[in-house]
């Protein structure tokens, strides 16, 4: 399975030297990844760039978008579906938990009204708990992670493992991060944060579990330039960047 992931970031608090470098590296939108298979695409969160992103990489092909939980940065876009529903002539369907979905119909009631409105966008909604699932011919295995009190869903799919938006990890769900040879996961910036893992937390955890290649995501202008915090980590661990493929 082919395998291309897009790693944005948001902004949380602001560092000049990160705003004004001229590294397209540390040009960091919200944090999504786009997987493709020879007959399957699904992306991971509709975030408020979820428009750009999708034209800047130029993809054309939709048939799913999966959800790791409600906050605004990672289902904000999901309005601009409706260009996939006009070029391909189908509704896109969304896979989520029920916390995830319960947030999703509130903000988008309109795509969810018995009688809609011509253009709304057209969605299928699956509700989806720890049990593994399939779109066309990717599985993919959930992963409960905790957002301070909230449960936040990671996904691997294969020997690739996505997790975003997470401070704690049960002993349960880390067995099914083990094995993993592609770990991506995020880390925020150095100082302690009430519901991410910091950049020495996400390096520890990703130590302990062994993986042999490690991207770090969903990361804030406070921890530094690409180039720099590279330097200071292991090497088979490093930031993600925007437009990062990975072919599993």
């Amino acid at each position: 399975m082919g395998t291309g992931t897009s790693s944005g970031v948001p902004m949380i608090g602001c560092d000049c030297t990160v705003c004004t470098s001229t590294n397209p590296k540390d040009n960091r939108l919200r944090s999504s990844v786009l997987i493709t298979s020879p007959t399957t695409t699904i992306v991971i969160d509709a975030t408020p760039d979820f428009r750009y992103q999708m034209l800047r990489c130029n993809n054309r092909q939709l048939d799913a978008i999966v959800f790791t939980h409600p906050h605004k940065d990672h289902i904000a876009g999901l309005d601009d579906v409706r260009a996939y529903n006009y070029f391909l002539k189908k509704a896109i369907d969304l896979y989520a938990n029920p916390l995830t979905e319960k947030h999703i119909r509130s903000e988008f009631y309109y795509a969810f009204e018995e009688i809609k409105y011509s253009g709304v966008p057209l969605l299928n909604m699956h509700t989806i708990g720890l049990e593994p699932f399939t779109i066309g011919d990717i599985t993919l295995q959930p992963i409960e992670v905790m957002h301070m009190r909230m449960p936040v869903y990671g996904f691997r799919i294969g020997d690739f493992t996505y997790i975003t938006d997470a401070n704690f990890i049960n002993p349960i769900e880390l067995e099914k991060i083990v094995g993993t040879k592609i770990l991506v996961l995020n880390a925020l910036r150095r100082e302690k944060h009430i519901s991410h893992f910091t950049l020495s937390e996400a390096v520890t955890l990703a130590e302990q579990l062994q993986v042999p290649k490690v991207y770090l995501t969903h990361i804030s202008h406070q921890l530094g330039l690409h180039n720099q915090v590279n330097t200071e980590i292991p090497s088979h661990i490093q930031l993600a960047y925007d437009g990062l493929t990975i072919s599993i």
